[in-house]
């Protein structure tokens, strides 16, 4: 009740009352299609034709017994095993329901497989986004070429998307949670497979879970993230905290880091764009963390339509304590072995840079799952035109909290033979906390130095 109750608070708050609309709110006929001949959020219910895809019966909701927030969560489908595997070998049997980048990272690497297992419809929310998606269909609209969404309210802005930015804006806003603290670690293998962990403690807060929310204040900010790093020493104690804003045009996103070593909070404008990625050794740029994020302004965007496609998905097995980060991180590319792929429609969507404007990526192509609305897969190009980086998020559904996310993102570059793995959490004993409780003073830039002390 609370949580639909702030939903609806937020959704009040206009970004620019004076901007005139760039898209079209559905009519109350086509948004009544939603819990109906489609899901809640807005995926076709209906399964496939050919028997591959199932319906989708209301995602996998069954919560373990005294389970706690920050608890590993159960693989629910141990016994499972893989119909088929992809392999270089027969992969042209299979390569129309395979992205271009997957194609080329098989053929790159003759060990790069992927094992297709049951398509299992496990994405559920809670009722509250549901209802949010379903108010939003007839009232939120683009403004500022696209840049604001107004009169917005937490959950997916357009469940029935028209074009191709407003699916690129339903994967920015997806819900992740109110309130989220991860302790997780990315590594940056050289060719030979060698590799260094670092360690981030990360926050995210949606402005409508904190405690001290006010539906007048900061109404164009989205979430507020806080990023520390633990390890290695020669970085730990270093902090980034942004205030994620929603039109990054009229108000760019607010950025400031905390260097320990100098004990200082400086602004920091270079998180954004093709920026370099925290502590990622060039392999990845700020708007590559989350397989995309922040404003979209820089591309334009084609909604190219639907294909049913093989994609990591309820990866409990790589997600497991059972495992070391050793067993995961190979050359080349992660242990292949320990991944799920299932087959999944998914929205493709092409970005393509704006002329005059700046990018290390002139295309990208978006695949981006129905159920969740989440960017899976993401091929990106050079300004040649040539294929040059392969984005995959491991999805799982964390069913204790009813929020369907990543567990490892993955970002392989085909050029230099290296690649960036993050969201590993196999060697710590806590998992994705949720329902922090957080104020507005703990995303300060005052708050940077207290969270960055040794």
């Amino acid at each position: 009740m609370k949580l639909r109750k702030r939903i609806l608070a937020g959704g009040v708050i206009t970004l620019s009352l004076l901007a005139s609309a760039v898209s079209a709110k559905v009519s109350d006929a086509e948004a009544a299609k939603l819990g109906a001949e489609l899901t809640p959020i807005g995926a076709e219910k209906a399964g496939n034709a050919a028997g591959t895809i199932p319906e989708w019966t209301g995602g996998y909701t069954n919560v373990p017994a005294g389970y706690v927030s920050g608890t590993r969560l159960p693989n629910p489908f141990p016994d499972d095993k893989p119909l088929f595997t992809i392999n270089k070998d027969n992969m042209d049997q299979y390569k129309d329901n395979m992205s271009p980048g997957q194609v080329a990272m098989m053929t790159k690497y003759p060990d790069y497989i992927i094992p297709v297992y049951q398509t299992r419809r496990t994405a559920a929310y809670p009722q509250a986004i549901y209802d949010g998606a379903k108010a939003n269909a007839t009232t939120v609209e683009m403004i500022e070429g696209g840049n604001g969404l107004t009169p917005f309210q937490v959950s997916i802005p357009f469940p029935i998307p028209q074009n191709g930015l407003e699916v690129i804006w339903n994967h920015i806003t997806r819900y992740r949670g109110g309130s989220v603290r991860r302790t997780i670690g990315q590594a940056t293998p050289l060719a030979n497979g060698n590799y260094s962990i670092v360690q981030f403690l990360d926050e995210i807060t949606w402005r409508t879970s904190l405690k001290d929310y006010d539906p007048n204040v900061d109404p164009n900010v989205l979430f507020y993230f806080k990023q520390v790093i633990q390890a290695p020493t020669r970085l730990a104690g270093n902090v980034l905290l942004a205030h994620e804003t929603i039109d990054q045009v009229k108000e760019p996103r607010r950025a400031w880091v905390y260097n320990a070593g100098q004990r200082r909070v400086r602004r920091a404008p270079q998180v954004a764009y093709d920026g370099p990625g925290t502590a990622s050794d060039g392999l990845r740029t700020s708007d590559n963390f989350d397989m995309y994020n922040g404003s979209p302004d820089r591309y334009n965007w084609k909604l190219v339509g639907k294909k049913e496609l093989y994609i990591p998905y309820n990866s409990y097995k790589l997600d497991s304590t059972d495992l070391t980060y050793d067993q995961i991180i190979k050359p080349g590319h992660i242990n292949q072995e320990l991944t799920r792929y299932e087959l999944h429609r998914v929205w493709v969507v092409e970005a393509t840079l704006k002329d005059g404007q700046r990018h290390i990526y002139a295309k990208r192509t978006f695949f981006i799952d129905e159920d969740t609305w989440q960017a899976t897969v993401i091929d990106h190009y050079d300004g040649r035109g040539e294929l040059w980086r392969v984005a995959e998020a491991h999805n799982m559904s964390f069913y204790g909290e009813l929020v369907p996310w990543y567990t490892v993102e993955t970002l392989y570059d085909l050029l230099s033979g290296r690649y960036l793995v993050n969201g590993l959490n196999n060697e710590q004993d806590e998992s994705y906390v949720f329902n922090l409780e957080r104020s507005s003073k703990d995303y300060t830039p005052a708050a940077l130095r207290r969270a960055g002390k040794r």
